[in-house]
């Protein structure tokens, strides 16, 4: 129970949300004036999970269950962190494209580039985002470009925000007509998004026949464990039987890892 619950401590440490552990620190003893006020960060429900399994695996399999628990929990929460990551990337490239899109059409109208950007309040929070330093630098005169190249771009915009500013450099320069590069950046930003759904979408059983030949593992032992073998009760004692659990953890990990690395360089970026 020790060694578990020494694992769920690790496990919490690992994942809790970032900032400065010596700035936690000054706040819960109460000593810099500037973290007065803060509040630490709250659990999440993805981490009780987390530290859920690291207890429930010491418990039933000792200290190389714990760590297998933590090994594992923290996996799937970082797996879920990323494809939440990419569906609110997707998201943000629609509307990003659908901003550049009605940018083009004020173009052709006739507007004048700083009165087409003065329209974002109308477009999507991360296509706000992305080009509020551009309203801004066009309103005081400077160069858009450089403007867009300074700005923190919103989290899986950075490229697109890049390709939007040599479009929009390309049109300082060389004389192209603005609305025609924003409009290419706008179909071929659609495309990969639409595109990477699909891709999502047909991978799906790939994804899935990984996830069952990940937990065949599980299959097994509790198939050894009604057959009377007693494989945790070799896993649960001993040195021999932690690094086993151990190791078998942190290679099924790596292979996680790596088929989630496979499946996502499926997709256009």
């Amino acid at each position: 129970m020790v060694s578990a619950a020494l694992a769920a401590l690790a496990a919490a440490a690992a994942v809790l949300p970032s900032e400065h552990p010596t700035a936690r620190l000054r706040h819960v003893l109460g000593g810099s004036s500037q973290t007065v006020g803060r509040r630490l960060p709250r659990p999440t429900p993805a981490l009780w999970a987390v530290v859920a399994a690291a207890v429930v695996a010491g418990v039933v399999a000792g200290p190389g269950g714990a760590l297998a628990g933590t090994v594992a929990g923290s996996t799937w929460l970082r797996r879920r962190s990323r494809r939440r990551a990419d569906a609110a990337a997707a998201v943000a490239g629609l509307e990003l494209a659908e901003a550049l899109a009605r940018i083009c059409d004020e173009l052709r109208a006739g507007a004048h580039p700083g009165a087409a950007l003065a329209g974002i309040d109308a477009d999507g929070a991360a296509a706000r985002a992305a080009l509020r330093p551009a309203l801004g630098a066009a309103e005081l005169g400077e160069t858009v470009p450089t403007a867009l190249a300074r700005a923190a771009a919103p989290a899986g915009l950075a490229a697109d925000v890049d390709r939007v500013t040599a479009a929009w450099t390309l049109s300082d320069r060389h004389g192209v007509p603005l609305a025609t590069v924003l409009a290419a950046v706008a179909a071929d930003l659609r495309w990969r998004v639409e595109f990477g759904n699909r891709v999502r979408a047909e991978l799906a059983g790939p994804r899935a026949t990984a996830t069952v030949l990940t937990l065949l593992p599980l299959l097994g032992l509790a198939f050894g464990q009604l057959m009377g073998a007693d494989p945790l009760g070799v896993l649960r004692d001993g040195l021999l039987g932690t690094l086993l659990l151990g190791c078998g953890t942190l290679l099924t990990a790596a292979g996680v890892a790596w088929s989630e690395h496979i499946l996502r360089a499926a997709v256009p970026r």
